[in-house]
């Protein structure tokens, strides 16, 4: 019983945790997204280290059209919550189902030319250490369904 109460009393703190934590500024500052903390549950295209890097995604077609994809897909998704619109920036967050852990996923359009589009992309988590890999894998399949969207 002693164990249960422990672990339900963790999980509890868990809980409360991922609930509380506020919005970070997060945004495109001086042509750049911010950079990932030291902890592993971040990824970004902009990192120059292996274990935050990951791929900026590379659209075939107008920075216009790249946008209004990327709008529905997050719109159609069930943990994503659309935050912010810009010019050349969308950010949404992702809520976990389990423990309502909150995730941040930036896009920014720094360039379009000759009908391609590079997206720069940001994934990062905002409490915790370890995410097992789910800000990395989130940002794949957002790039596959892109991709996969307009053939």
């Amino acid at each position: 019983m002693h164990y249960f109460n422990k672990t339900a009393a963790l999980i509890s703190l868990i809980i409360l945790t991922g609930c509380t934590v506020t919005e970070p500024d997060l945004g495109v500052h001086n042509g750049e997204l911010l950079p990932c903390p030291k902890t592993p549950n971040c990824v970004s295209s902009q990192a120059v280290d292996k274990e935050h890097y990951i791929q900026p995604i590379h659209f075939k077609g107008t920075e216009q059209k790249a946008k209004q994809h990327l709008i529905k897909m997050l719109e159609t998704d069930k943990q994503a919550q659309i935050l912010k619109v810009q010019d050349n920036y969308i950010r949404a967050a992702f809520t976990s189902s389990l423990f309502r852990f909150v995730d941040d996923v930036e896009f920014y359009f720094p360039q379009a030319s000759a009908g391609n589009t590079i997206i720069q992309v940001r994934s990062a988590s905002r409490v915790g250490y370890s995410d097992f890999g789910v800000n990395r894998k989130r940002i794949e399949r957002l790039r596959r369904l892109l991709l996969d969207e307009t053939g």
